[in-house]
């Protein structure tokens, strides 16, 4: 069994997820695990396939075809399975603040200077309902290794959140 990411980005239209679905599923190729959203203007794809390597070999020719009529960008990556994670502890992070530039950056950081990885990371900016102000959160899936002690990372995360005027928590998934 072979593995391959696909990135697909284009102008948001009904479809894209149809086509690019077909192309895999014509090839009998498994959607693994995907990530699909509109950002700003776009429809973006994040999608792992796994089947036969011909059968990838043919669908990278085909979604090159398809992103060359339909005006797509497109990355297809042949990729290997996860190395084994055992032993991470899953935690949620959520963070609110005023929206400011420099917010993921920052908050990537704190968590990678600890060897900490970040397994899934979401966010968002919304007007606040009464007075319209930008509002950035952020939800990230963090992966703590058991060697880190819980207690010394929320107290550590409290006072990052605490310096950087953001409102945060840490929590067991």
């Amino acid at each position: 069994m072979s593995r391959a990411v696909i990135s697909t980005i284009g102008r948001d239209r009904p479809g894209i997820v149809s086509e690019i679905a077909g192309l895999v599923h014509e090839l009998k190729l498994s959607i693994e695990d995907s990530r699909m959203t509109v950002l700003g203007g776009e429809f973006a794809v994040l999608m792992s396939v796994s089947g036969g390597t011909l059968h990838l070999q043919r669908l990278e020719t085909k979604l090159a075809k398809l992103a060359e009529e339909k005006n797509l960008a497109f990355l297809f990556r042949r990729t290997e399975g996860r190395d084994n994670v055992r032993g991470l502890v899953p935690y949620t992070v959520t963070v609110t603040a005023m929206d400011h530039p420099g917010i993921v950056h920052q908050v990537a950081a704190f968590f990678s200077s600890l060897t900490i990885n970040i397994h899934n990371l979401d966010t968002v900016t919304e007007p606040a309902p009464h007075t319209g102000t930008p509002i950035f959160s952020m939800v990230m899936e963090i992966e703590v290794p058991p060697t880190v002690r819980m207690v010394e990372l929320r107290d550590s995360f409290f006072y990052f959140c605490d310096d950087h005027d953001l409102d945060g928590e840490l929590r067991p998934s």
